[in-house]
């Protein structure tokens, strides 16, 4: 069993996830600040301050000011704007993420581009060619 788990490890594709895996934690962080502090600004500069994080119904009869106020008071809380600012932050994050797979292919196109065109150089000839000019230089000797 430890030799199929070490078989199992030692494969490609098992170290190319945990890499990507492991890029992929450090890009959520990267992705969730340019949400946080860049791109969530925007939107309530063009939404006029209105935070989606704010907008929470309370399912019962009582009146909070903010949604953890509510939440710390033990009332059910229905939390719209966060189920709208997930569904904000997955579109952007899905967004850059196809920004990055499209450069990638295009970098990928590129260096094969450069492969293809790059010219071949003459070969030398054949092993059939040396053997008929053999043939054809015994022939002339007769």
């Amino acid at each position: 069993m430890l030799n199929e788990f070490k078989n199992f490890i030692a494969k490609g594709n098992v170290m190319d996830m945990a890499v990507g895996i492991i890029i992929g934690a450090a890009f959520t962080a990267i992705v969730t600040s340019l949400v946080g502090d860049l791109i969530n600004p925007i939107i309530a500069l063009f939404t006029g301050g209105i935070d989606f994080s704010g907008w929470f119904y309370v399912l019962g009869d009582e009146t909070f000011a903010s949604i953890e106020a509510a939440t710390e008071a033990g009332v059910p809380v229905f939390a719209v704007g966060k189920f709208v600012m997930a569904i904000i932050n997955f579109l952007i994050v899905a967004f850059v993420v196809f920004l990055l797979v499209k450069m990638v292919n295009r970098i990928k196109e590129a260096a094969e581009e450069k492969e293809e065109a790059a010219p071949e150089e003459p070969k030398g000839p054949s092993e059939l060619d040396v053997l008929l000019e053999i043939r054809d230089a015994l022939a002339k000797k007769d």
